[in-house]
């Protein structure tokens, strides 16, 4: 017993110092992989020293002899700080994080595979001019100068027990085919609904219920879009139909989506609530509406997690035109490209919103009837290519995947009928692609901006920029394609050649707004412009126009802009947008039959009560009120446009009417106007589908017998800023995630969050005058949870406060040298 006792002691002695010993060993790893910020390291390539100050927030200054030795040295503090981020960035497009992750990531990397990026960033690699592919070439020698350097590889590596990869130029192109895939991904599924709905419906049922456009539209210039109206009991007397089917596909999505671990969610897994979000803001106040000189206001709304997307930097090298000076930018990078995102020159400031425009088509593919391996084209039938991609997969035998493809692009959908449809996208030419970014940094006024942003290989953007002159000016950013024969909203068959693109719009053809008389334009992700230009940009999935409607009034109501007044606006969560819904919902109350059952009378009377009683006006956190009406109009909306794309649903059962964001126009003249002959037949009328709404949006949110009072809009609008590992490693979700703070603002707003999205920064700034500016983004600089700079940005991002946009003094100073 004695020599069993002392063994048993022995083996829980070693038990105890394996386990301290391997705690020793991952924190001596984990602190060997912390970045160099202090002293002196050789970065090989470099013509001159550069040099790295960092301030109290780790945000580095990067100073240099030359731009090519400051994008060399980028390269390295990006690695150093992100290079995780940036593996699966370029991971992502190319369909290749399976090799990284294993077989959870074998569907996503499949549907991303179809597009063969990693060939065309190669192609497009290939085609860069000299100048650029000497800043590509030197950045990525900096990001693998960074990474090799650390004493450790980043602790992802040692989680997943994988080897990071060398980075390679291209990646760089991959890393901008992830932001296309991000803010364009959704594009070929909002064709195929549409294309869905015009199959199942009477044509003016279907422009009606697609139309773009509400009553809220606000362009910053031209005529908004007219809403056609209410379709008639000719067009469609929808009462005699029969109960419409369930709607499987969604839940099944979403289910699949769920497992999702990684930080890059897929467009197809975004949910309604936050593609809507996945837009941004942004306006211009010129020198005569603002103190001191114009005014550029940004703040991108994306996926937020750990890290955020963004990497704060400003960078100062030798101005091109001007032999004794130097030029300073600053701004936001994205780690895996060597130039500014947004920011300012000290000349000219710029940022982004997604344009909702279309920029990739549908086309259906016409099967050769005498041979099923070719297609017809305007020259005649013409074999599909045919490619076999194999999908490595960690701990698994690869996975082989066939595609096909058209002289137009890859087949990506086969429809009920057995029609293939190719997808021709702007984000397969490498034409496109192999732009110089680099030009916008070298740009001087808002009339140079608008010749180049003319044609950036980026996903087309809302381009709002202000010059240190004081003007402000608004263009696309991006390549427009020259449509014949089409509009992109459905797919048509471009097989005779009567419909195709004729490569595309010339520079000087370009929407715009330049210098605009009252002042100010604004963007937010619905339609800027009207009339013909509208029409070249196209409908690939545009907002309803609220956020601008508020921007717009705002602004207006500013004499003399401050920035401090633009951070005001990205900021509000006014809740002008159901303000009308919930005037609705106390009508629908008021109006009910009192013949219902005592305890229903009483729910419907506690509903009415608490949004008249407590409605604040705001999207606010503890607001009961704003949540109810909120779940009160989704149900609303759900009982109609369920019932009437019903058809389209019963045809396709992959048919899902949520991948449009056309909901808020039609269904607020349906339940205003109440035309019998498009009620659901399981309700007597349209008051008897609201108040059914009413009880839905109670039953919802008194779950467990609580308190409606207590169902508060923070309770459900609660960050969820997580690390990618902490899916898959739960454990380690307390040390990676950032914390659940209750979110004021909603998609409906400026300040517009949901748990996963939102605000990816808020950046305000004069050209000239950058010293005034604001700037500031959530999570931190680092992706390195032993970092101080891991998540010291957070709490000012969550509440608001001001952060200067310029780096502030040197904290740490590092020296590369040749």
């Amino acid at each position: 017993m004695r020599a069993w006792l002392r063994a048993g002691m022995v083996l829980a002695g070693l038990l105890v110092l394996s386990v301290l010993a391997g705690g020793l060993y991952v924190r001596s790893e984990l602190r060997a992989s912390l970045p160099q910020v202090d002293g002196t390291r050789q970065l090989p390539g470099l013509t001159a020293p550069v040099t790295v100050t960092r301030d109290a927030l780790g945000v580095p200054t990067i100073t240099g002899g030359s731009r090519v030795d400051v994008a060399r040295a980028l390269g390295f503090v990006h690695a150093q700080d992100r290079f995780f981020q940036m593996d699966l960035q370029r991971r992502q497009p190319a369909g290749e994080l399976s090799a990284l992750v294993g077989a959870a990531a074998v569907d996503v990397d499949a549907a991303m595979r179809v597009h063969r990026f990693r060939q065309v960033a190669r192609a497009a690699y290939a085609r860069t001019s000299p100048d650029w592919k000497a800043i590509v070439d030197a950045y990525a020698e900096g990001v693998n100068t960074g990474i090799s350097a650390l004493g450790a590889p980043p602790f992802e590596y040692l989680v997943l027990r994988a080897t990071p990869e060398p980075w390679r130029p291209e990646d760089t192109i991959l890393t901008v085919l992830a932001m296309f895939d991000s803010l364009q991904g959704r594009q070929a599924a909002f064709e195929r609904t549409n294309q869905q709905l015009r199959d199942a419906l009477p044509e003016p049922l279907f422009r009606f219920l697609t139309a773009v456009g509400s009553e809220w539209e606000a362009p910053a210039a031209g005529e908004a879009v007219t809403r056609p109206p209410v379709p008639g009991p000719e067009v469609a007397d929808l009462r005699a139909r029969g109960p419409h089917p369930a709607e499987p596909s969604r839940v099944a999505a979403r289910t699949a989506c769920a497992s999702w671990p990684l930080r890059l969610v897929p467009a197809a897994c975004q949910s309604s609530d936050e593609a809507a979000v996945i837009g941004s803001n942004n306006w211009a106040v010129d020198a005569a509406h603002a103190d001191g000189g114009a005014l550029l206001a940004n703040d991108m709304h994306l996926g937020i997690s750990v890290p955020n997307i963004w990497y704060r930097a400003s960078m100062v090298f030798p101005d091109p035109a001007d032999a004794l000076g130097t030029q300073r930018i600053t701004g936001i990078t994205l780690p895996g490209i060597p130039t500014l995102v947004v920011g300012s020159t000290g000349y000219v400031a710029w940022g982004f919103t997604n344009t909702g425009g279309d920029w990739s088509d549908l086309i259906r593919v016409d099967a050769d009837p005498h041979d099923p391996g070719a297609y017809l084209t305007p020259d005649g039938p013409e074999p599909f290519e045919v490619a076999t991609e194999s999908i490595a997969v960690k701990g698994a035998d690869p996975r082989p995947l066939t595609v096909r493809s058209t002289r137009w692009g890859p087949i990506v959908w086969t429809d009920v009928d057995g029609h293939a449809y190719a997808q021709h996208w702007v984000a397969h030419d490498p034409d496109v692609l192999a732009s110089d970014l680099s030009q916008v940094e070298r740009t001087r006024s808002v009339d140079e901006l608008l010749v180049v942003s003319a044609g950036l290989g980026i996903p087309n953007q809302n381009l709002t920029m202000a010059d240190r002159t004081g003007r402000v000016a608004w263009t696309i950013g991006g390549r427009i394609p020259k449509r014949y024969g089409l509009d992109g909203f459905t797919s048509e068959s471009w097989a005779d050649g009567t419909r195709g693109w004729d490569g595309y719009v010339a520079a000087v053809d370009y929407p715009r707004i330049v210098d605009p008389p009252g002042g100010r334009i604004w963007t937010a992700n619905a339609a800027v412009v009207g009339g013909a230009d509208l029409a070249l940009i196209g409908d690939g999935g545009l907002s309803d126009g609220i956020r601008a409607r508020i921007i717009r009034d705002r602004l207006l109501a500013l004499p003399h802009a401050r920035a401090p007044d633009m951070l005001a606006i990205q900021l509000d969560n006014q809740s002008l947008f159901l303000d009308r819904w919930r005037t609705l919902a106390l009508d629908t109350v008021a109006r009910a039959a009192a013949s219902a059952p005592a305890d229903r009378q009483a729910s419907r009377a506690g509903f009415a009560r608490l949004i008249e009683t407590t409605w604040d006006g705001h999207a606010s956190p503890p607001s009961a009120a704003y949540r109810l009406v909120r779940t009160f109009r989704a149900a609303v909306v759900r009982r109609t446009m369920a019932f009437l794309t019903a058809p389209a649903l019963a045809r396709d059962p992959s048919f899902d009417y949520t991948r449009s964001p056309r909901a808020e126009g039609p269904v607020w003249q349906l339940v205003t106007a109440r035309p019998p002959h498009l009620l659901d037949p399981a309700f007597t009328s349209w008051d008897d589908l609201r108040i059914a709404s009413v009880d839905a949006a109670t039953a919802e949110l008194a779950v467990d017998g609580g308190s409606l009072a207590d169902r508060t809009w923070g309770e459900v609008n609660r960050a969820r800023i997580t690390h990618p590992l902490s899916g898959a490693v739960p454990f380690l979700s307390r040390w990676l995630d950032m914390p659940a703070d209750p979110l004021p603002g909603d998609v409906f707003t400026p300040r517009a969050h949901s748990p996963r999205t939102g605000p990816s920064e808020r950046m305000v700034v004069s050209p000239g005058r950058e010293e005034s500016g604001i700037l500031h983004m959530p999570v931190g600089q680092s992706a390195h949870p032993l970092s101080p700079h891991y998540a010291d940005m957070h709490r000012a991002w969550v509440l608001g406060e001001s952060v200067p946009f310029l780096p502030g003094p040197a904290a740490f100073t590092l020296t590369l040298t040749p």
